[in-house]
């Protein structure tokens, strides 16, 4: 199983699951962060700095530590 954190730029993917402490969940939860919603991450910050997702219509800037606890699967194709 794949992580967010480890997602390339450009590539797209869905939520598979959510793996973090209750505070963290529901604050994802509230940015969009859905099981089976589709993601794609759009810039990487350099030195280990926070990455730039896109959740539809939606972009988020998110800290790599959080998107290491989202579960990623490959789009199909």
């Amino acid at each position: 199983m794949r992580f967010l954190s480890q997602l390339e730029t450009g590539e797209a993917a869905y939520i598979a699951a959510i793996e973090a402490e209750e505070f963290l969940f529901h604050r994802l939860s509230a940015l969009g962060f859905r099981v089976g919603k589709p993601l794609s991450i759009i810039r990487r910050g350099t030195f280990n700095g926070p990455l730039h997702v896109r959740l539809g219509t939606t972009d988020v800037i998110l800290r790599r530590a959080d998107a290491a606890r989202i579960q990623i699967t490959s789009v199909p194709g």
